[in-house]
């Protein structure tokens, strides 16, 4: 069910002006999709409960989503519902959908929530939608006790009751806390001011690391240079084609080459790297630090 270019209160006004199903219709309809994949059945379904759909995901409105998101995705789960929906196990359709649906909205609020991930157990996602419940309810039975709770005390307090890890609260208060901030904004109102982005530290090699690194590339390269040239002129096109191409060739196409078989082809390429090999262990010790 598409539901670009209309407003939640167009929508709702829609799904009120929905047919009201009885049992019996119901499970016509649902048989009538389950047995027959008839559309038709399948639509007076969905339409009829489009109202649960739409009550549903207003419950989660707070969480900063747009209403239409909500919806689209609550009538994914309605949808969904319907597909699995088995008529013969004597529950009401409806009774059956809300769960899909509920799961849809809550798996779309998680996933816009934040860049970082927020929860994937099942545990971790009931904590992300009833912690403020948790902690109000325990605040409140604390104070009827006359107790104040510290934060530690309320954090484990809520750890037991919802039957998660102290470090998962702790997360978790972290992300609801607030949302998420672009690197890119200014550190303060002018807008000359520094990113925040530029405060964090360069992990890039520093100018020394570089002068190294650049002498080490180049010390190599002259050692590779040189063991090359110290190979026949078929073992250095072996070599060449087989280590130094962007899209290496192969044994057989090199044999079809040089008329050789592609064990030929294998033994003198490994005979090649072993004169190489010999050649750097000799020109310098400190080859032994690049060689693979």
């Amino acid at each position: 069910m598409a539901l670009d270019g209309y407003s939640d209160q167009t929508m709702s006004r829609q799904a009120m002006r929905a047919e009201l199903l009885d049992a019996e219709t119901e499970l016509k309809l649902a048989y009538a999709w389950r047995d027959q994949r008839d559309e038709r059945a399948l639509h007076r379904l969905i339409t009829a409960y489009m109202r649960l759909a739409i009550s549903m995901a207003s419950k989660f409105r707070r969480y900063g989503a747009p209403m239409p998101d909500l919806i689209q995705e609550a009538s994914l789960g309605l949808m969904k519902a319907a597909d699995k929906f088995d008529p013969d196990r004597g529950v009401r359709f409806s009774t059956y959908a809300v769960w899909w649906i509920k799961a849809s909205i809550q798996d779309y609020v998680m996933r816009n929530w934040s860049m970082v991930r927020t929860g994937s157990t099942s545990s971790q996602k009931a904590l992300f939608f009833n912690l403020r419940r948790v902690q109000a309810k325990l605040e409140r039975e604390a104070s009827q006790r006359g107790e104040t709770l510290d934060q530690f005390q309320l954090r484990q307090m809520v750890a037991t009751e919802v039957g998660v890890p102290l470090a998962d609260v702790e997360m978790m208060e972290g992300r609801l806390s607030g949302s998420d901030f672009s690197l890119n904004a200014t550190q303060s109102s002018d807008e000359d001011g520094r990113e925040w982005i530029d405060a964090l530290e360069d992990d890039s090699a520093g100018a020394a690391e570089q002068v190294e690194l650049s002498h080490d590339a180049e010390a190599l390269r002259g050692w590779l240079v040189t063991a090359m040239q110290a190979l026949k002129p078929r073992e250095r096109f072996i070599v060449a084609e087989r280590k130094l191409r962007e899209e290496p060739r192969t044994l057989e196409s090199l044999g079809e080459e040089l008329g050789l078989s592609k064990e030929r082809v294998r033994q003198l390429e490994a005979a090649a790297f072993a004169k190489m090999r010999r050649n750097l262990e000799s020109q310098s010790r400190e080859v032994h630090h690049f060689l693979l």
